[in-house]
């Protein structure tokens, strides 16, 4: 190569480069997702689910298949069934003489014409398999069960507007939960989740969303700042270091529950959240509030703890129209707590081995105080939790 010899060296720009990749891969992912919905409302998908049923059918007795056809008839009437059904918990088959306690009218509301799905009790290990039969229906109430998962046809449920799944052990949320676009309201608190599925984020219709008191679950997905319509985030009792940033984004929030998890502090630009009313972020380890709060025109209700809470907004504490909480724990509970917080270290996969589920005890009493305190005109500058404990 000749001294004189000149090279040509390209030079790329790496952000116009990751821009096209990330377009392209956005164009694919849409393809994918239309294809997906082009199937799932082919008439294949409805033959599948009609040969699934047929199968199922015989391998029932005739009085029992006979039962089953009339409990299902009601997903074609404009009214319930006078009779009614009422399905066997134990031997799985219907009593017609009975009315049905797991799908049933809303009684508080008799104009609403949407069916409700019930299911409680620790004999439950699995969904009934004959629930996939009533997509019809719009709302899921199932607790205190040992289920550890959703049932596959979940998707099938396109109508379903509530899903109440707390106390449970499910361990796992599935991404066809993102096929829910009717859901409003979404609680699976004090199960075992450890992580959300970013589908989630497809459910642009969600209003309320409950994820607390779950054993390992410490991030959100970004994917979740599309729920704009969310206006309720409770993400109390778990293992969160920081506010997630999809928090941040979710621009209609009224009431952020933050408290029992593992925060050191709040971000700065907390005043995002500009229907912000109600804040709760009491036990955690927060030795300051942002000024930036004063800055949300919304805030009504600021709980925390004041043990270790050095510095707060001045108009936090002088504004007549926010109420300002602190808790202070006694110097006797905050001994014992150390000393719990070295046994739980020991005791973390022994409580696994036992299936252990927090019961949510305390949130429930923290909810029913906090609550009288809504109704006064004045609060007490600080609140002592005071522990009891009685030996029958």
């Amino acid at each position: 190569m000749g001294p004189n010899r000149k090279l040509d060296v390209p030079v790329y720009d790496l952000s116009a480069v990751r821009g096209i990749w990330e377009v392209r891969v956005k164009k694919y992912r849409t393809r994918q997702k239309k294809e997906q919905e082009r199937v799932e409302n082919s008439a294949l998908a409805r033959i599948d689910q009609q040969w699934q049923y047929r199968i199922y059918c015989k391998s029932m007795k005739a009085k029992e298949l006979q039962q089953l056809h009339h409990y299902l008839e009601r997903s074609l009437l404009t009214e319930p069934a006078p009779s009614g059904g009422h399905l066997d918990r134990t031997t799985g088959t219907t009593d017609v003489q009975q009315e049905d306690p797991r799908v049933q009218q809303d009684e508080d509301h008799p104009d609403r014409k949407d069916l409700i799905f019930r299911l409680e009790g620790d004999r439950w290990l699995d969904f009934p398999r004959e629930l996939q039969w009533t997509t019809y229906l719009q709302e899921w109430h199932v607790r205190r069960t040992r289920i550890r998962q959703l049932p596959d046809f979940l998707a099938q449920f396109t109508q379903l507007t509530v899903l109440e799944i707390p106390r449970n052990l499910i361990a796992d949320l599935p991404p066809q939960i993102g096929k829910l676009s009717a859901l409003h309201r979404l609680n699976i608190s004090y199960n075992r989740l450890s992580r959300v599925p970013p589908e989630l984020g497809d459910c642009e219709q969600l209003e309320r969303l409950e994820l607390a008191g779950n054993l390992s679950l410490s991030e959100l997905p970004f994917e979740l700042s599309g729920l704009k319509q969310l206006v309720h985030l409770d993400i109390s009792e778990n293992r969160f270091a920081s506010i997630p940033i999809c928090a941040l984004r979710m621009s209609r929030l009224q009431l952020l529950d933050l408290s029992n998890n593992q925060l050191s502090d709040l971000p700065q630009d907390m005043d995002r959240l500009q229907q912000l009313s109600t804040l709760f972020v009491h036990q955690n380890s927060l030795s300051y509030l942002p000024v930036c709060l004063a800055n949300i025109s919304s805030l009504r209700m600021v709980v925390a703890s004041g043990d270790g809470l050095t510095s707060v907004p001045t108009r936090l504490c002088n504004d007549p129209e926010i109420k300002f909480i602190r808790l202070y724990d006694n110097p006797e509970k905050r001994r014992r707590k150390k000393e719990e917080e070295e046994k739980k270290k020991k005791e973390k996969r022994r409580r696994w081995r036992e299936q252990e589920v927090k019961d949510g005890s305390e949130k429930e009493f923290m909810e029913a105080y906090i609550s009288t305190l809504k109704d006064r005109d004045t609060v007490p500058f600080s609140t002592t939790k005071v522990s009891i404990s009685c030996l029958l």
